[in-house]
Parts: structure tokens; C-alpha cells; sequence
């Protein structure tokens, strides 16, 4: 039964991804016409055609998967506001997870995506299309091999930055950088046991390319059962029972979009110690979460 419901849902993801490419794709190749009042309405249908797209995907999981998503801390969030969104990541999951916790809660979440992204079939020209940032991460030898790359991710960050000041938006960081498991947490010595070492230098440069907009920072914990597989088939066969989303409304302090990260390393140190202490809260709850979890399964 739930190969059947696994294949269903694929299907219907599919069929709603390739119906909503086209008028999306279709305002993308527009907007680059440059006629500034054109693409802003533009942006506009774009996302609102990716809200349609989104909710027949929550739909599809109502009908189709099994697991129950348990979420607090939406009571005071709003539809005309900014927002970044920060959240721990584990699976591809993540983002059908999210999209369907804050679908109508908030502006459409914009997540900022490895530039290799843009080459998955057909979502990554709706990605593209819906301004989503391409991010390329240069390593520190390349930047010494070529002095010249240095401030192009904060160049992206801008620019991107710019269309999302048109109207109310939302940014999504996964601080991480990368899906966490057991050899990446090894391998970089993180100081927390549920996380991999968060990169601050996104968000530092998208509260700053945003000037004052962002104010208010959605710190979202995402918990699944312990000992359950994190793959996409498992959250569509139903493996895992349910997903809890802990949503915790912050106020970003007025100095964090002032400084220069790249240049000023006080102000460096004082952002990474700020998002330190979130992740150092984030990495407690998952602890005191994953133990009750254990414990009510224990006792079954």
C-alpha cells in the first residue's frame, strides 16, 4: 500500500511541477525585458502562480503521506512582512516540509541555492525564473589563485536582495550549508551533537544587502523520529510517523544589518557569536526533543 501511495504522490508532484513550469518559466524569459514596472509585476504572478504550485503539493501530502506535521510558533506571524527564515536541514524533506508549514503564513519562502541547482530538470529554470539566488562557493585557494572572485557571493546577495525589497518577502537559509549526517558532523569536529558548524556570512550579507528590511527572524527546529530513514521515499511511504517544526519568532538586533562582514572582523566576531548562541539553543531543544521521543518510544 505504500508503494502504491509513494507512486501516486510522485505522480501528482509531477504532473503539478510541469503545469506550473510554463506560465512561471514564461514570466522569467519576460522579466529580462528591462522595463523595472514589468518585471515587478512579473515577480509578482510568478510567485503567486509558485503559491498555487505549492499548495496542490501540501494538498498531495494530505492525500497521499501518512505523516502527521506538528508545528507550534505560527500564531503571530503575517502575510505582509519580511522575514528570514533559518532552519536546521536533513533531507530534501526540509523543503516540502517547509513550503507547507509556512504556505499563506508568510510571503513565499526564497531559499538561496548551489549554483549546480539550476541544472535540475525543470525546477531549477522555476528556481531561476522565481529569482531565487545561484550561489558559488569559492574556496580559499581559488580566491588566492584569483583575487578578483572575492565580494561576487556578496554581489549575488545583492542583487537578489534588490528584487526581494520590491515587496513582502521571505529568505531561507539553511546555515549549515549542507544536509547534515554522522560523517560530515565528524569530519568538521562540530562543537554540537544534532549540527553541523553554521555559516554566518549568507545571512550577514543578506541583512545587510536588505537594508533594514529584514527584521524578523523565524528560527525554525525541524525534528524527525529518531532512527528513521530522512529520504524523500521514506516521507512519502509513510516511515516516518510524524515531523515536529518548533517556530520561534525572533527580533534581529538593529546592528546586525550595519556591519561589513568581509572587511570589519569585530563586527565578523559579534555576528558569529550571535549565531552561535541560536544554534547553541537550536542544538538543546533537539536534544531535549530527540530524549523525549526515546523515552515515549521506550515505553511503548
Amino acid at each position: 500500500m505504500s508503494v502504491i501511495r509513494s507512486v501516486l504522490s510522485i505522480m501528482l508532484y509531477t504532473i503539478n511541477t510541469l503545469i506550473w513550469f510554463v506560465p512561471i518559466f514564461v514570466c522569467g524569459l519576460l522579466k529580462l525585458i528591462p522595463i523595472k514596472p514589468m518585471q515587478k509585476l512579473l515577480s509578482w504572478v510568478a510567485k503567486q502562480c509558485a503559491t498555487i504550485w505549492v499548495s496542490v503539493n501540501s494538498i498531495n501530502q494530505r492525500l497521499f503521506t501518512p505523516t502527521k506535521i506538528n508545528v507550534t510558533g505560527l500564531e503571530e506571524t503575517k502575510l505582509k512582512d519580511w522575514y528570514l527564515v533559518i532552519a536546521n536541514h536533513q533531507s530534501w524533506v526540509d523543503i516540502l516540509v517547509l513550503q507547507r508549514v509556512f504556505n499563506r503564513k508568510i510571503p513565499f519562502l526564497n531559499f538561496f541555492l548551489k549554483k549546480e541547482l539550476i541544472y535540475v530538470p525543470v525546477i531549477g529554470l522555476c528556481w531561476w525564473a522565481l529569482d531565487f539566488p545561484f550561489m558559488k562557493r569559492y574556496t580559499k585557494a581559488e580566491l588566492e589563485k584569483t583575487p578578483s572572485l572575492k565580494g561576487k557571493d556578496l554581489e549575488t546577495t545583492r542583487k537578489a536582495c534588490e528584487k526581494f525589497a520590491y515587496f513582502p518577502t521571505s529568505v531561507m537559509n539553511f546555515f549549515e550549508g549542507t544536509r547534515f549526517d554522522a560523517q560530515k558532523h565528524a569530519k568538521q569536529g562540530s562543537p554540537y551533537k544534532h549540527l553541523l558548524k553554521p555559516k554566518a556570512g549568507g545571512a550577514a550579507f543578506t541583512l545587510n544587502a536588505m537594508s533594514g528590511h529584514l527584521r524578523n527572524l523565524l528560527d525554525v527546529t525541524i525534528i524527525y523520529p529518531p532512527g528513521t530513514p530522512r529520504s524523500l521515499m521514506a516521507f512519502l511511504g509513510g516511515a516516518m510517523d510524524e515531523v515536529e517544526i518548533v517556530v520561534q519568532q525572533r527580533v534581529i538586533p538593529a546592528w546586525a544589518s550595519e556591519g561589513n562582514y568581509e572587511d570589519d572582523a569585530e563586527f565578523r566576531a559579534r555576528f558569529q557569536q550571535w549565531i552561535g548562541e541560536l544554534w547553541a539553543d537550536k542544538d538543546a531543544l533537539l536534544d531535549k526533543k530527540n530524549a523525549t521521543r526515546n523515552t515515549q518510544h521506550g515505553t511503548r
